[in-house]
């Protein structure tokens, strides 16, 4: 009697929670569109106090990639997306896969059969194939709607092939809100009497949506907009066994610059890719969430997990497309890379770093120092460094300079004295900085002056990640003075030469 009483209680208490829940297919990596929509079925089950569910989709066989599922997990798992139920850890409504769900389907169907809302279709590949340019009933002309009785069990019993359709109204209009694109509504004259259990056996994608979604307690189905047209379909089922229907919250298409959809032409759209481009988990969660949604009273466009949760409401989600812009990802990473401490930062690139210098020795701390204010990404390292295993081609047109007063005659001059000096130096920071601080005065040219041309003279290039001095330690003695003495004998020729 307890436990009656404790189940009864149970499902009261689950009819007034939020209840959302993210189904991918297992086919492959994490898209970015697919990783919004997981995001914000979170975020309107956590910002409500509701429960978040995952469901893996598995309908589709023939589409399935081995290792998909545990890629789901994982990823949910980087960027803390965590579910209250799922097949990995259970709950009140397991299994949470569909294909261990199979017995769940049929009965529901044959359900339909008995009251004359669905049937059996015998229709053969070949001739569904004559049909696909007729647009007559959504392209399916109910051939096998109103056989009878006799026909149908002499097909069963001959093992003919068949599927489950439901029978779709012949007129009218099927109607539902969204709670972001508004009333929608079709002409049911264009459904075509959907497939509900196919010829193998498994369930439509549709069909096991909706069976799923009322048994685990759904209450907010949320997905991309994609899904608006299909709808209708969803809700006759609905309907057809007098089920409360969910709330539906249908999310903006997420576009390229080039305002098509987003694919991988545009370039890394799966959650795995952008991190091995050296994106931040939570940078990358915190551009997703801006998508397609913007706080209401809050101008900041820096938030934490659970700052979105605080922060989230369905009314701020737009029904507008919602554009990739990797400048702007570029711009979110580089707020949480300023954002990690030094010794977060230099493990976080130290990957990189080691796959960079390889064999040679370097030291990860100037790196990192060099760095951190200076990259959008962890893959930018190499380019930004790429100086250091060889400088840019000997330009003399560096080496003017009018406000410091820099010419190559004197870019020659102070670039003899600062190798002379540095072969007598112990190479650390503390030694090397005051040493041509004061090789400078000794000359009488400006600090800047000084360290301008060894800049050039180290990397070839006028703008570097660091100054003069980090180079120096960057490169180290041996090498920097090498570098030093080619530029030394470039500038003397091209002296001689004016």
């Amino acid at each position: 009697m307890i436990k009656v009483k404790l189940f009864i209680l149970m499902e009261a208490l689950m009819s007034k929670t939020i209840r959302t829940r993210f189904a991918p297919s297992p086919t492959g990596f994490m898209h970015v569109g697919n990783l919004r929509s997981a995001l914000y079925e979170f975020l309107v089950a956590k910002s409500q106090g509701g429960q978040f569910i995952l469901r893996i989709e598995d309908t589709d066989q023939d589409r399935l990639v081995e290792g998909a599922v545990e890629h789901i997990y994982q990823t949910l798992k980087e960027v803390n997306l965590q579910y209250d139920e799922g097949p990995d850890i259970g709950g009140p409504y397991a299994p949470y896969v569909q294909s261990e769900r199979l017995d769940h389907y049929l009965p529901y169907a044959k359900q339909l059969i008995e009251e004359d809302k669905a049937y059996y279709c015998f229709c053969s590949k070949d001739r569904l194939n004559s049909l696909q340019e007729s647009s007559e009933f959504g392209g399916y002309d109910r051939h096998c709607r109103e056989l009878d009785e006799t026909e149908i069990e002499a097909n069963l019993k001959n093992g003919k092939p068949y599927v489950i359709r439901q029978k779709m109204p012949f007129e009218g209009v099927t109607s539902f809100k969204d709670e972001i694109f508004g009333e929608i509504s079709v002409d049911n004259k264009e459904l075509e009497d959907q497939i509900l259990i196919k010829s193998d056996g498994y369930p439509t994608y549709n069909f096991a949506n909706v069976i799923d979604d009322h048994e685990m307690k759904i209450t907010h189905v949320v997905r991309g907009s994609e899904y608006l047209s299909s709808t209708p379909k969803y809700n006759l089922l609905y309907d057809a066994f007098g089920w409360k229907i969910p709330k539906y919250v249908h999310l903006p298409l997420i576009l390229g610059k080039d305002g098509a959809k987003l694919s991988k032409r545009h370039g890394a759209t799966t959650f795995e890719a952008l991190v091995e481009q050296g994106y931040l988990t939570d940078a990358i969660i915190n551009y997703i969430a801006f998508l397609g949604w913007a706080p209401s009273k809050d101008e900041r466009e820096i938030f934490s997990l659970n700052e979105l949760i605080e922060n989230f409401t369905i009314s701020g989600i737009s029904k507008s497309p919602a554009v990739f812009d990797y400048a702007k990802l570029d711009w979110y990473n580089e707020q949480y890379i300023r954002l990690m401490s030094e010794n977060e930062f230099a493990a976080w690139i130290k990957d990189e770093a080691d796959k960079f210098f390889g064999d040679s020795e370097y030291d990860l701390e100037l790196v990192a120092n060099i760095l951190q204010n200076r990259i959008s990404k962890k893959s930018d390292l190499a380019e930004t460094l790429d100086f250091v295993k060889q400088p840019d081609a000997f330009n003399p047109e560096m080496y003017f300079h009018k406000r410091s007063k820099l010419t190559p005659e004197v870019a020659e001059t102070v670039l003899r004295a600062v190798a002379t000096e540095l072969k007598e130096l112990e190479f650390v920071r503390d030694i090397i900085h005051p040493a041509i601080k004061n090789l400078a005065k000794e000359l009488e040219y400006k600090v800047g002056t000084v360290m301008n041309p060894i800049r050039i003279a180290l990397s070839g290039r006028q703008v570097t990640p660091g100054g003069s001095i980090d180079l120096l330690l960057l490169l180290g003695k041996k090498e920097s003075i090498n570098r030093l003495e080619n530029v030394i004998a470039e500038l003397k020729n091209y002296n001689l030469k004016q």
